[in-house]
């Protein structure tokens, strides 16, 4: 079967591999789709904890084609997606309920053989079934909504919050439906893509602006009327230490400040440690999906996240390589890798 492989950091390239063989508690899963995600141009550059060599991909879903005998409740022919986040359940974070914590954590398309792939291993436990009736390419977006999700739950946001979410790609459009789902009443999206701007608020964002162009707090305050004394939650979705440092200063006073984006692993920024103790804000990170992917995958399946304006491109496994190696064009938010495409 085909497979991309990372072979070592900057070297990735599609390979002949052998078909995976199910253990008697996974799954064998012939992959349907598979989505490209930030991460993996992280893990390409080795800016982002992986085990070369590996096969990238965990933004996926596909057909359960075997299943071993200790296998409950899955069966031939069902489509699934997977949680690729694999916890020990032994060390103290698991023990604790912090599996996305856990101490020899492990990740499908990072640590072990992803999606990319014409087949993939999934162990039981992180496999998820989804309707047959619904698009394969809809299924891969289980696994970044399960993120955005639990960023969400961090974030606490309550009924007639007001939101700020910093970055138009593909976190940050989930993350501003989401937030309207929550209960939030202002959701406005700071980018600088026209093109993403549009299409958030046609999501539901209450408002939008380009951070080039306006000062979000002083600017639009001025010019529009909005949050004059800052959001009750600032969400960075972008992943740049322009946004990050930007963060906590669109944060109210008494506010909270959710870093989802995916820095560089050594990259820091300047905050300023007199803002948030006088302010008293509320800085935190959130990281990956404990016990989210399933609420995900049921939120995918009913439609009330709209996923599909979110795809931009199609392309097949060959194509992936040189689609990682390059960085995202303009206006894009999401990629995916389709099967027999």
């Amino acid at each position: 079967m085909k497979a991309m492989r990372l072979e070592a950091i900057g070297k990735l390239f599609v390979r002949e591999v052998e078909k995976p063989v199910p253990g008697s508690e996974d799954l064998l899963v012939r992959v349907e789709a598979c989505g490209i995600c930030g991460t993996d141009r992280h893990l390409l550059h080795g800016e982002f904890p992986s085990t070369p060599p590996v096969t990238l991909g965990h933004e996926f879903c596909g057909i359960v084609e075997v299943v071993g005998e200790a296998v409950k409740g899955f069966k031939p022919g069902m489509r699934i997606t997977g949680d690729p986040n694999i916890s020990c359940g032994l060390c103290p974070q698991c023990q604790a309920g912090r599996v996305n914590l856990c101490a020899n954590l492990k990740a499908i398309g990072i640590s072990r053989d992803g999606g990319f792939a014409d087949y993939v291993i999934v162990p039981q436990k992180q496999a998820f079934d989804i309707p047959l009736t619904l698009p394969p390419e809809h299924g891969a977006f289980c696994e970044p909504l399960a993120c955005c999700l639990h960023c969400i739950d961090m974030a606490r946001i309550k009924a007639g919050s007001s939101v700020i979410v910093l970055g138009g790609g593909v976190i940050g459009l989930l993350t501003v439906q989401l937030a309207r789902l929550a209960g939030a009443t202002t959701v406005i999206l700071s980018t600088r893509q026209e093109s993403k701007r549009r299409l958030a608020e046609e999501l539901g964002a209450t408002a939008s602006f380009d951070p080039s162009e306006d000062d979000p707090i002083g600017g639009l305050a001025g010019l529009k009327g909005l949050l004059p004394g800052g959001a009750d939650v600032v969400i960075e979705c972008a992943g740049v230490r322009e946004t990050v440092m930007q963060a906590p200063k669109l944060a109210k006073s008494g506010g909270t400040v959710v870093i989802l984006g995916v820095l560089a692993q050594g990259e820091k920024v300047e905050i300023e440690p007199f803002d948030i103790l006088f302010r008293e804000l509320r800085l935190i990170g959130s990281f990956i999906n404990p016990h989210t992917h399933r609420r995900a995958a049921d939120l995918v399946a009913s439609g009330k996240i709209n996923v599909e304006k979110l795809i931009s491109r199609k392309i097949t496994l060959d194509e992936a390589p040189e689609t990682i190696r390059n960085p995202a064009r303009a206006g894009e938010i999401k990629v995916l890798v389709m099967a027999g495409t």
